[in-house]
């Protein structure tokens, strides 16, 4: 990875997160008009719509199992974003992004072993100054749709990963966005449709066009110039973009509590990535290819076994990662590379933020 494709990915990566941010300040706006589930309605229509006319997806393009898999990831896409919207309007921009990144830092941590998952506390310790339940300030319902969207965002990782490896380029996303726009549709889309104007169809084109769609591309550019471990450091530091957005933008003043949770839980973004980093310990692909070259070379034409290669990558929670590998391997799989052209399997997430 050369120094100016690190940058360039690297930027595009800060420009999702402020588009993610801007995008959810702007729709607080939206919330009055037609509330947090006809917001999220709207938004998710639109790049649903969007989505189809920009990929254009052909039933060849996927499997039985990577089309089952796009239909989970549209509903946890619904749940993130229809949850979430529901704790922003009950609280501030920062405290519910700050629970919200629960769930990616437990998909990291649940994926760690050892002292990385004592970052577990730290962020646990954040959450309780960002909340503070010995004042009864924070209202319940907001902090319990915020914790519901960090479980749908662990989620989404989790499926994006299955779908990465199963469908090219961005198609996977023709298919989950409209799932969702559905799914929102069912939550919220009839009790919302009277109350819709010309204005506000014209405001939600722009929110789906600001959050989810130009996210999601910037990601998927960011993730093939850089590393997971640097893209998910990166994501760490979404809640306090969110809290200096929440600042400017909704003139949300956070006390000095506050601002210690949410740099707790930015610390626990980066220690429990940086701990579970593994792509750079020990070995490198090259190794495992040429390892795994040695059996074609004996005649075997079989993949080596995972916990022979983990052994070149003894980085924690390889084996487990190299098992999944392997395993689409043998399956006629694409060698550990997403056929979208995205980074290697091997070491690491593929993709750490969702909405």
């Amino acid at each position: 990875m050369n120094l100016q494709s690190a940058r360039a990915g690297a930027s595009m990566a800060v420009v999702s997160m402020l588009c993610v941010q801007l995008g959810l300040a702007a729709s607080v706006g939206l919330i009055d008009d037609l509330g947090s589930t006809g917001a999220a309605w709207l938004r998710l229509s639109f790049a649903g719509i969007l989505m189809l006319l920009i990929v254009r997806p052909r039933r060849a393009m996927f499997t039985p199992e990577s089309l089952r898999a796009g239909i989970a990831l549209g509903v946890a896409t619904a749940g993130v974003t229809v949850l979430f919207m529901a704790a922003i309007a009950r609280l501030p921009l920062g405290t519910a992004s700050a629970i919200e990144f629960l769930g990616p830092l437990g998909v990291a941590i649940a994926r760690s072993r050892g002292v990385a998952r004592a970052w577990a506390l730290v962020a646990s310790v954040g959450v309780l100054l960002l909340t503070q339940p010995w004042a009864g300030t924070a209202d319940p319902v907001g902090v319990a749709c915020a914790l519901g969207a960090a479980v749908c965002w662990a989620a989404y990782i989790l499926l994006t990963q299955r779908v990465g490896d199963s469908v090219s380029g961005i198609a996977g996303l023709a298919i989950s966005m409209p799932v969702a726009a559905v799914v929102a549709t069912v939550v919220a889309g009839p009790g919302v449709v009277a109350d819709l104007t010309p204005q506000l169809l014209l405001i939600g084109l722009g929110l789906a066009i600001l959050l989810p769609v130009i996210p999601f591309v910037l990601e998927l550019l960011a993730l093939r110039r850089l590393t997971t471990a640097a893209f998910g450091t990166l994501m760490a530091l979404e809640p306090a973009f969110a809290l200096v957005i929440g600042f400017l933008a909704l003139a949300q003043v956070p006390s000095a509590l506050a601002v210690a949770g949410i740099a707790l839980v930015v610390a626990a973004g980066i220690g429990a990535e940086r701990s579970g980093a593994r792509a750079s310990v020990g070995g490198s692909l090259d190794d495992v290819a040429e390892h795994a070259a040695l059996g074609v070379e004996a005649g075997e034409q079989r993949v080596p076994d995972h916990r022979q290669l983990a052994q070149l990558l003894p980085g924690e929670g390889v084996e487990d990662e190299l098992a999944h590998g392997v395993d689409v391997a043998r399956r006629g799989g694409d060698d550990g590379v997403p056929s979208g052209g995205g980074q290697p399997r091997v070491g690491g997430s593929p993709v750490l933020d969702a909405r």
